[in-house]
């Protein structure tokens, strides 16, 4: 593939409106994604810890991306998500990773990780993503 097919995907992401209230960091390679996040206290809920709504943002994204990766035309949709949750992040700096398992004609299938600045893993999610018939270009932030 191609690296400038990968940084116009992360100049799409940065440029969301809702990546600007996160301000997470994307990495996008053939079949892949990393995001980087600093874990703010006002994504928490009333117990103090980060609430599910962000855990499920980061790893739909990275499954997203590592989808989205290779198809070069067209902008792909979230079809579904399944997420796990394994334990509770309270701060620092979490790290999703997203990967392509399989790539059909219509639908693809990637699974994505968060991690904790220690390494461990917090949550699991695969998701689906079907092809759209909406074009990347510059008008969505693709450029």
């Amino acid at each position: 593939m191609d690296s400038a097919h990968y940084a116009k995907l992360a100049n799409m992401y940065h440029g969301a409106p809702i990546n600007q209230l996160y301000g997470n960091r994307l990495t996008v390679s053939e079949g892949s994604a990393v995001i980087l996040w600093d874990v703010q206290d006002k994504f928490f809920h009333a117990v103090s810890a980060l609430h599910g709504s962000a855990y499920f943002k980061l790893l739909d994204d990275a499954a997203f991306f590592a989808a989205n990766s290779v198809v070069t035309e067209t902008f792909v949709l979230t079809a579904s998500f399944h997420l796990h949750f394994l334990r509770p992040v309270l701060g620092g700096t979490v790290r999703a990773e997203g990967t392509l398992v399989t790539e059909g004609r219509h639908l693809l299938v990637a699974e994505a990780s968060l991690y904790d600045g220690d390494g461990n893993e917090v949550a699991m999610g695969s998701g689906t993503f079907a092809r759209s018939s909406i074009p990347l270009t510059p008008d969505i932030g693709y450029a």
